[in-house]
């Protein structure tokens, strides 16, 4: 696997992007857009991840091209945006979500945890879970309710972990290239959760996310030695 970064520049404005190679040599760009929200390119294929109008900085999603796949953890207004998925949609467009989202959505196809999807030819989505487990925390994101996802893409493998703090069932996570993983208490997790996680998962490359003002420049400080690749981009 190869990668790159740049910062690249589209109709809706300037984001930063990261590309990787899939096994058999074929591009997988992703760009960070804010918070939880980013866009992965594969083969002419379009997929956002919690597209979200709203919060700040806005984001004219009606300047990006359509969606193939729109993929959504939870129902967190931070998360699922009714306004960025009809700006986003297209004849076809698959609304993959937990099932909380279907039903609020009332369309789209629900994964539990532990359920799996192939969206295209060498693509596999599989829904794993993601909630609290701090004390006084678990309200925010209840075990069972919530996704976080593994894309399996021509071998390239990407966990995106949603809202979650650090939980057994990371330890079963195999052959990660890159991990989003989110950095913000008490919702999600400290830096030093973040560190905890991924010694847990040892991605390849990691991205801290959905930080806020968490100092997330801690979590490269807190794995220096660890062959991860830290990558701090804008996803405050």
């Amino acid at each position: 696997m190869t990668i790159s970064f740049t910062t690249g520049c589209c109709a809706s404005g300037n984001f930063q992007t990261d590309e990787f190679k899939t096994k058999s040599g074929k591009t997988v760009t992703i760009t960070a857009i804010k918070h939880a929200s980013l866009r992965i390119q594969y083969d002419g294929l379009e997929i956002q991840v919690d597209p979200v109008v709203k919060l700040e900085p806005q984001t004219n999603y009606s300047a990006f091209p359509k969606a193939d796949v729109i993929l959504i953890t939870h129902e967190h207004f931070d998360h699922c945006d009714t306004a960025a998925i009809t700006a986003l949609k297209k004849s076809g467009t698959q609304i993959i979500a937990n099932p909380a989202v279907e039903k609020k959505l009332g369309n789209g196809t629900a994964l539990k945890n532990g359920e799996s999807l192939t969206i295209a030819k060498g693509i596999q989505i599989e829904a794993v879970p993601a909630y609290n487990t701090t004390s006084g925390h678990t309200q925010f994101h209840p075990k069972g309710r919530d996704n976080g996802y593994v894309l399996t893409i021509d071998g390239l493998r990407i966990y995106i972990a949603g809202d979650t703090e650090v939980i057994p069932e990371m330890a079963a996570l195999k052959d990660i290239d890159v991990a989003f993983l989110p950095c913000n208490q008490p919702y999600t997790m400290t830096p030093e959760q973040v560190a905890k996680a991924a010694k847990t998962i040892k991605p390849k490359t990691l991205f801290p996310y959905h930080y806020s003002d968490t100092p997330v420049k801690k979590v490269a400080e807190l794995l220096k030695g660890e062959s991860i690749d830290v990558r701090i981009r804008n996803y405050k």
